[in-house]
């Protein structure tokens, strides 16, 4: 009977000995990486990583690339970045990149960075190895900076800006963007503030002077450190045309008084018509009262047949006046 119990028991035991090789022996292999890596991981830490639902293996190369790399960072503070949704990989790479190109860029600064949404090791190879920014931006669908010297002529600019990721100033900097918006407001400003495009032509560095002298890269992520004038054309001559198009607003101006003026002068001519029309009426109206007054004066005798003759006598003469007075048609 005792024979059983221990035969049991040492079953049980060996079961129990074989599960938990089975569970820690699946960690072994990373434990045995970062304890030959100087980094060491202790097996309690993995296995709570693995509950935590941690990716145990990228947090162990993690601590062991960056101790190899001389970098002293935790395993808790790996998990704990990882836990808030970074990405350690690219973390503890550009640490190394930072260390190696000499750039003060500790881990709290660079998990607030990854954090923040940006790319730290991209802003990190941007310092070492500045950008090129064209500008404008042919993706934003315009090809050149269109500006207007003071004699009218249009130009038409590309620029080139080399920039460098500043790394104090990459949470909450402005990006690309602004940078390209106040690189071509400059250029614009320079242009137009030119007595004359050929002096632009001449010497298109001063646009480029002028415009990296205005600090554009305040309060961006970026450090400007260089603007190059790609290209110079000339446009349209936007001084002419825009004279062009105030004479002919002028000219539209001038026809639209003129007219006003026809149509008082016609409005007035109506009007005289008009008046005349009635004052002809009137006259009709005081003729046919002639008609009536002679016939009162016959009734009242004041008016006699032989007056009468001598009147019709005058009008007829009148009319022969009058007709031997007309010039004669030809026929």
């Amino acid at each position: 009977m005792a024979n059983w119990i221990f035969i049991t028991i040492g079953i049980v035991a060996a079961l129990f000995l074989l599960i938990i090789i089975a569970v820690v022996g699946q960690f072994i292999n990373l434990y045995i990486q970062a304890l030959l890596s100087n980094a060491k991981v202790g097996l309690l830490e993995i296995i709570g990583m693995r509950l935590r639902k941690v990716d145990i293996r990228s947090v162990v190369y993690a601590r062991i690339r960056a101790v190899k790399a001389g970098i002293p960072i935790s395993t808790a503070q790996l998990e704990t970045h990882y836990l808030a949704g970074g990405r350690i990989n690219n973390v503890v790479s550009a640490l190394i990149a930072a260390m190696r190109a000499k750039i003060a860029l500790d881990f709290d600064t660079a998990c607030s960075i990854d954090l923040a949404g940006r790319d730290i090791l991209d802003a990190v190879q941007t310092s070492v190895n500045p950008k090129v920014i064209d500008c404008p931006n042919p993706a934003l669908g315009r090809a050149t900076i269109d500006a207007v010297a003071k004699d009218g002529i249009q130009l038409k600019a590309r620029a080139r800006v080399t920039v460098r990721t500043n790394l104090p100033r990459l949470v909450g900097g402005a990006t690309e963007e602004t940078i390209i918006a106040r690189v071509g407001e400059g250029i614009v400003s320079s242009i137009g503030s030119a007595d004359s495009h050929k002096v632009v032509l001449e010497n298109p560095d001063n646009i480029s002077k002028a415009v990296i002298n205005r600090g554009l890269d305040a309060g961006t992520a970026f450090e400007i450190l260089s603007i190059d004038i790609a290209d110079v054309d000339v446009g349209d001559n936007i001084g002419a045309k825009l004279q062009a198009d105030q004479a002919e607003a002028d000219k539209r101006r001038f026809q639209a008084e003129a007219e006003k003026r026809r149509a008082l002068a016609v409005a007035l001519e109506q009007e005289n018509r008009a008046d005349i029309e009635k004052n002809r009426a009137l006259v009709v109206l005081a003729e046919a009262e002639i008609p009536k007054a002679m016939a009162d004066a016959f009734r009242n005798g004041n008016f006699g047949i032989m007056d009468y003759y001598r009147m019709k006598n005058v009008m007829a003469d009148t009319d022969m006046r009058e007709s031997i007075a007309k010039p004669e048609q030809n026929s």
